[in-house]
């Protein structure tokens, strides 16, 4: 079992955006959720609103499915949870899983949250330390604080490295204002 990169209380992964060396791919992915409640789905797990969530209605383990259309290169996974707020209903005990689709899955992370408030960045390596390529991930909650039944996520995020131009070598745009410019439209 390994241990999630904790960031400082706050620390948002659009931080790493604004680097330059990563960018949120999960908006190219087709999601879906063992169950839920209505009104607390995967919209209100997408929409960058921390004060959304969603909520499982079922029993354990509770699944997020993450699938991409073709072989993506994923760095790191963030989630948002806080047991301030949630309770019985935060993670305590969370699978990741990889592969090509539901029947070659394979965990290649384990994580035990201790009362966790704000994003927990999970880096997802290979043997070698170099991002995963895959199809699909899966996020399994195990199980809840207080042995709760249902489960709240507030907010999950997928980035993927971004590539070196071989056209030509230019420093790195790390302010806001020369980010909005990096790019031909």
């Amino acid at each position: 079992m390994t241990a999630p990169n904790k960031t400082p209380p706050g620390a948002d992964p659009k931080q790493l955006e604004r680097t330059g060396t990563v960018r949120e791919i999960g908006s190219q992915a087709v999601w879906s959720l063992s169950s839920c409640k209505p009104g607390f789905g995967v919209d209100q797990l997408r929409d960058d609103n921390l004060e959304t969530y969603w909520q499982s209605d079922g029993s354990q383990p509770h699944l997020v499915n993450i699938q991409f259309r073709r072989k993506t290169t994923v760095k790191t996974l963030c989630i948002y949870a806080d047991y301030k707020s949630d309770e019985s209903y935060t993670p305590s005990k969370i699978s990741v899983r990889v592969g090509n689709n539901f029947h070659n899955l394979q965990e290649i992370r384990q994580l035990e949250l201790v009362e966790p408030s704000g994003w927990i960045h999970v880096p997802l390596t290979d043997t070698h330390k170099k991002p995963i390529r895959t199809f699909m991930i899966q996020i399994a909650v195990l199980a809840n604080h207080q042995n709760g039944r249902d489960t709240h996520m507030r907010q999950i995020k997928v980035y993927t490295p971004v590539e070196e131009s071989s056209i030509g070598k230019f420093p790195r745009c790390t302010t806001i204002d020369f980010m909005m410019y990096r790019s031909i439209r």
